[in-house]
């Protein structure tokens, strides 16, 4: 009879080498391929983790400045705001002072002409002054010149008083 497998001791004993072998072998192709091959995995999902962990404290910050940065923009209108408000403090503050600056010199200016007006009015009368003084002295020296009427003198002093005008007389008060 033939048997399909030939159980023999023979066979019995290569079957067991050979399983011998192959877990030598695989023991073997354990420690020098496998262990790196598990430690290069090991060291890329530590990576990949940190990685993660990294990512996600920097999602965080960023979140974190993002609102800040919108609270910032909330207040930025605020700001500027304020900033153009106390701007126009300034400038009002400022035409306030230029305008009452100018007030006072102009009523420095307004003084001075009217005291160069009432010099010159002073002396304008001080010139009719001597003007009447001089004609009165002529009219006197004409008078004791000439004895004359009463009617006469009269008629003298109107004359000279024609010939200096009315508009000095009037100029006077």
């Amino acid at each position: 009879m033939s048997r399909l497998f030939n159980l023999d001791f023979q066979l019995l004993h290569d079957s067991v080498l050979t399983l011998i072998a192959v877990f030598v072998l695989f023991l073997g192709g354990s420690f020098f391929f496998f262990n790196p091959a598990r430690k290069f995995l090991e060291k890329r999902k530590q990576g990949i983790a940190d990685d993660i962990e990294t990512a996600q404290k920097e999602k965080e910050e960023a979140a974190k400045l993002k609102t800040e940065y919108e609270e910032k923009l909330k207040n930025i209108d605020a700001e500027a705001e304020t900033i153009l408000a106390d701007a126009r403090q300034r400038a009002l503050a400022n035409e306030n002072r230029i305008v009452t600056d100018a007030r006072e010199e102009a009523g420095k200016i307004i003084d001075n002409a009217n005291r160069e007006a009432d010099l010159e009015k002073q002396k304008v009368a001080n010139e009719v002054k001597e003007e009447v003084i001089n004609v009165a002295s002529a009219m006197a020296g004409k008078i004791v010149a000439a004895s004359l009427s009463e009617d006469e003198k009269k008629r003298m002093l109107d004359d000279t008083l024609k010939g200096i005008g009315e508009d000095t007389w009037l100029n006077q008060q």
